[in-house]
């Protein structure tokens, strides 16, 4: 589970949002740094949020044309992974036996049924560890970039 590291929805989310100059900063830093390094993963579901959100509930939004240009792109540069039906089923158990929201749940398992061992995200508890996947927060104070290379295989 060692090499790629899946970005959550808020992380890109930032990267556009110039009301969290602070968070917008240390977002497009981590988006950087893993673009370069051709490590970073999302899934369908991140792509849908980030559309939903920076289109209507950011500061100043995104027209829907401008938006729908920064999907084709992460479409074309980054690896973007299905939902399956085992991502639903396994979500679903994440939910059951972790409490996760299911959309939580969701990324968990998409990273899980992938072989991704380091989320980043702020909505999981910064360094929990679920199942082998490890959640990081790169808006936390103590997060250094260099975390997401030494990844520890779980």
């Amino acid at each position: 589970m060692k090499g790629r590291t899946f970005i959550d929805t808020n992380v890109l989310v930032y990267a556009y949002d110039r009301s969290e100059p602070t968070k917008q900063n240390s977002a497009l830093k981590v988006l950087d740094y893993l673009a370069t390094r051709r490590s970073g993963v999302m899934s369908v579901q991140v792509l849908a949020e980030f559309f939903w959100v920076v289109t209507r509930s950011i500061s100043v939004p995104i027209d829907i044309p401008d938006a729908y240009k920064q999907v084709e792109i992460y479409i074309r540069s980054w690896t973007v992974l299905d939902l399956t039906q085992l991502i639903v089923l396994e979500a679903v158990k994440g939910t059951r036996d972790h409490k996760l929201s299911y959309w939580d749940a969701q990324i968990w398992a998409t990273a899980k049924l992938n072989q991704i061992s380091v989320v980043l995200s702020e909505d999981f508890s910064d360094g929990v560890v679920l199942e082998g996947v490890r959640f990081l927060n790169p808006f936390a104070p103590m997060f250094q970039i260099e975390m997401i290379g030494n990844q520890l295989v779980i």
